[in-house]
């Protein structure tokens, strides 16, 4: 503003010094920028009209205009002119120049006026302006270079130099900007093509026209041109990748869209239409893919599996309607998807192994294929736990079934082994097979008995080869390994071989005796029996076996006492005086059989007189039951029978003579005919004959008879010596008298040696002080013997029996 002021001072002083000269009308011109604000100084007018300010107060000065617009105004205090109203020049006066406000000022006492002229100067505030702020061409893309485009002008309010200057195109690539100034100097703006266009790189092309006018500070103004490049058939399709990639998931639905390939026509209208189609011939692509011909999506219409092809390569063609064509490739990947289960193959195999196989021996060779690839191919295989096996894996999908623990085939002879082989796809899919393997034996156990020890029972005097037993022996191997032979093993019995015994099956075990055995000779022996299998080499063992020979009631009882002769007569006596329950004597009877079988009961079978004596039932005692009387016969017989507890029971019977007297004459009187009573039929011959004897010779009769006794004794003895009865016999003891009345009155002392050896035992008799027994001799014609008690019953030395009797008066 200070530059304006000053610069208007200047004209004002000039103006005034010319007014001064060339001038008495009292006119003033001052020379102001527009736009200056309001209040603003425009001059001193009192000082440039040469006046006091009190003339511009007491003259009532003021401004007279004949526009109605008043921009000035007149400030009388201080006599200056002030902006009243913003001036605005090119509302004020357009494109006139010079612009000038023209007015008057007034004074009264004197009437006097002045004329001023306020010259109003443009300051650049219009920037030039474009009647549109876009304009559109339409141009053909064949459009030759060199074609002319008018442009409409710019406006700037402005005058001089702060009007329009220059104009200015950008972007200057296709257009060149052309200026022609008029003969009324306006100018002419032209645009000229100067390189061809091209509506496929760039349909439509935006330029700026700007204008700019030449003030200071310099302003513009612009306008946007809009070219739209019109098409012409000059391009063909072209795709927007010269090859695609997709993917698609095996066994798809028909229907898929696989992917979609895109084709661009440069061109527009019908000039841009694209057809698609696949071209492929060769290979089967059109049976499994189609291509829609409007959008490009190329869809499945077959059926689609990785397995057979993992990709396909479709060939693609775009083509315009006016001919022109592109292609490009479609790689479709097949993606993977588990639907196929792991194929286990069976390289090669064992059906049977030896139960020694060593350890890692291999049994089954196992190669694994899943036709999936990926997560989905890979296959991991495992067996159940707890078998003697472990499943290896080798390279390439092979695997090793090899043995892990030792076998033992008494354990498990046969192993159903489950391979499982499954994939990692998700859902995982898995297959199996079972081997069958057969473990082959080696004689590895050998036989072994059921019992540790036998016994068995067998009753004697059975019957040669009878079975006794049946031993058995279980082989944990197979076949020929556990065939079992029994075998009996070599030892003796007393000295005699086991095998004159017993035998043994080799094949069923079965225990025959050899020979009939007697319990009374052999009550048990044991032997060894082996068991072998038929292995190679063999193996075997052995176990006891002991025979327990079980008595049977063979044998009848054996009466020791009294003593049955067929050389003399023995007979107990009796006095009359006995009292009830006189022990008469003794039935001493045993049997060499054993247990039940050996329990003897005695029985009166047959008496004089059954009201006289009775017999003990268990130990054969003879006693009185009532008092003997004058009438009791003086010869008694009794008939005792002994009998065992076997089944059946066997027996045997004695005959006591008993003389119920008191003295041997009395007793012999009786007993002359007492022989005479025999059942047997030859005694009455045989008395006949002894009585002629004795009375022809009987010095020698009495001598051969002695001798035949002793003889006869000898004999018996002999024959029990040599009896292979295992049991001792039993010899009466002396009996005395309960009662002390009867003439028994002294006990037999005997003491018993017994081995097993029934021929070996001793029992002998301790002497006794007296016996009251009577022995008739038939050839004696009556005479009774008294028997000394120092005389043996047996004289040989080895007799097992040495009773010394004697007879007491």
């Amino acid at each position: 503003r200070d530059a304006r002021v000053i610069t208007m001072t200047r004209q004002v002083l000039l103006f005034v010094s010319l007014l001064s000269i060339g001038s008495v009308l009292g006119q003033v011109s001052y020379t102001i920028p527009e736009e200056m604000a309001k209040g603003s100084l425009v001059g001193n007018i009192a000082h440039d009209l040469g006046l006091q300010t009190k003339r511009l107060a007491s003259g009532k000065a003021r401004i007279y205009t004949r526009g109605s617009d008043e921009y000035i105004e007149l400030n009388r205090e201080r006599g200056v002119l002030l902006v009243k109203e913003r001036i605005d020049r090119e509302a004020l006066c357009r494109q006139t120049t010079p612009c000038a406000l023209h007015f008057q000022i007034i004074l009264e006492n004197p009437m006097e006026f002045y004329t001023v002229i306020v010259q109003i100067t443009d300051i650049n505030d219009n920037a030039p302006t474009f009647k549109k702020s876009e304009i559109n061409f339409k141009i053909s893309e064949s459009t030759i270079t060199g074609a002319k485009f008018v442009l409409e002008r710019a406006v700037d309010l402005d005058v001089g130099i702060n009007g329009v200057h220059h104009y200015e195109l950008k972007p200057s690539d296709n257009f060149a900007l052309k200026v022609h100034n008029n003969a009324d100097g306006n100018k002419n703006v032209e645009m000229v093509l100067q390189k061809p266009l091209d509506r496929e790189k760039q349909e439509q092309i935006s330029l700026v026209l700007t204008a700019v006018d030449g003030g200071e500070p310099q302003m513009s103004g612009t306008m946007l041109i809009v070219i739209t490049v019109l098409d012409a058939n000059d391009n063909a399709p072209v795709f927007t990748q010269t090859t695609y990639k997709a993917t698609v998931t095996e066994n798809s639905p028909k229907g898929t869209v696989v992917a979609a390939v895109t084709a661009t026509d440069a061109d527009q209208g019908s000039n841009s239409k694209i057809t698609y189609s696949i071209t492929n011939s060769v290979d089967d692509v059109r049976k499994v893919f189609d291509v829609n011909e409007e959008n490009g999506e190329v869809t499945l219409i077959g059926n689609i599996d990785f397995e057979e092809s993992q990709n396909y390569q479709i060939n693609l063609l775009a083509s315009d309607e006016g001919g022109l064509t592109d292609s490009c490739k479609l790689t479709v990947d097949v993606q993977d998807v588990n639907d196929n289960k792991p194929e286990i193959n069976i390289m090669s195999k064992s059906n049977v192994i030896s139960e020694n196989a060593k350890f890692n021996t291999v049994v089954t060779m196992i190669n694994i294929d899943d036709k999936d690839s990926g997560e989905n191919g890979n296959v991991q295989c495992f067996i159940s736990d707890n078998l003697p096996f472990v499943l290896k894996a080798s390279t390439n999908n092979f695997y090793s079934l090899v043995t892990d623990s030792e076998l033992d085939r008494e354990r498990a002879s046969e192993y159903n082994i489950t391979v499982t082989c499954s994939d990692e796809g998700v859902p995982s899919l898995s297959s199996s097979v079972t081997l069958t393997l057969q473990i082959s034996d080696v004689n590895d156990n050998a036989p072994v008995f059921e019992r540790s020890s036998y016994e068995a029972y067998i009753v004697e005097n059975n019957t040669p080869g009878l079975s006794i037993f049946t031993v058995k022996a279980r082989d944990a191997d197979w076949n020929q390994n556990a065939r079992v032979s029994y075998i009996l093993e070599d030892s003796s019995v007393n000295g005699v071989p086991v095998s004159s015994y017993v035998s043994v099956s080799a094949d069923s075990g079965v225990i025959h005796a050899v020979r009939s055995f007697d319990y009374e000779q052999i009550k048990d022996f044991q032997f060894r029996v082996k068991a072998q299998d038929g292995g190679s080499p063999p193996l075997s063992s052995n176990v006891t076996v002991k025979i327990l020979i079980q008595d049977q009631n063979d044998n009848p009882p054996q009466v020791l006492y009294p003593v049955q002769t067929g050389g003399s007569l023995v007979a107990e006596m009796v006095p009359r005086s006995a009292d009830v329950g006189y022990l008469v004597t003794k039935v001493v009877a045993v049997d060499v059989d054993s247990g039940q079988n050996a329990w003897l009961s005695y029985k009166l079978q047959k008496a004089t007189d059954r009201a006289l004596f009775e017999v003990g039932l268990q130990n054969g005692e003879i006693r009185t039951i009532r008092q003997v009387t004058d009438k009791d016969a003086v010869k008694q017989r009794l008939t005792v029978t002994v009998e065992d507890n076997g089944l059946p029971s066997r027996s045997a019977t004695v005959i006591v003579n008993v003389a119920v007297a008191d003295s041997f004459p009395e007793v012999l009187s009786e007993f002359t005919d007492f022989t005479q009573d025999k059942e047997y039929n030859d005694n009455l011959t045989f008395y006949l004959v002894l009585a002629l004897a004795v009375v022809s010779f009987l010095f020698i009769t009495c001598l051969v008879v002695i001798i035949s006794v002793k003889i006869y004794r000898w004999r018996q003895s002999r024959i029990l010596y040599h009896s292979n009865l295992p049991v001792i016999p039993y010899y009466p003891p002396r009996y005395s008298d309960t009662l002390g009345t009867g003439t028994l009155q002294h006990v037999y002392n005997y003491e018993v040696c017994r081995t097993t050896d029934s021929r070996k035992s001793d029992c002998k008799f301790g002497r006794a002080g007296s016996q009251n027994v009577l022995v008739m001799d038939p050839s004696s014609t009556g005479t009774m013997q008294r028997i000394q008690s120092e005389k043996s019953i047996l004289d040989e030395p080895d007799s097992p029996l040495e009773v010394s009797p004697s007879v007491t008066e």
